[in-house]
């Protein structure tokens, strides 16, 4: 294994992740604060699951968000 790939193939993934997710997430908050579901000052919890099947990982992270 070249570690240096592995590596640098990690944080490629990493970025596409980090950054669809950040859209996914404001799309939707603003969508919910448009129609009324959200006011825009509560915080939001929110759970992310990362899976790899092949190396049998299923790693959860949770959080909060606040929107003020």
């Amino acid at each position: 294994m070249n570690e240096d790939t592995f590596n640098i193939e990690i944080r490629q993934y990493l970025k596409t992740v980090g950054i669809s997710s950040q859209r996914e997430i404001e799309q939707a908050v603003y969508k919910a604060i448009e129609s009324g579901k959200l006011a825009g000052s509560e915080t939001l919890a929110i759970k992310m699951t990362l899976e790899v099947p092949g190396v049998d990982i299923c790693h959860c992270i949770e959080g909060k968000i606040a929107l003020e």
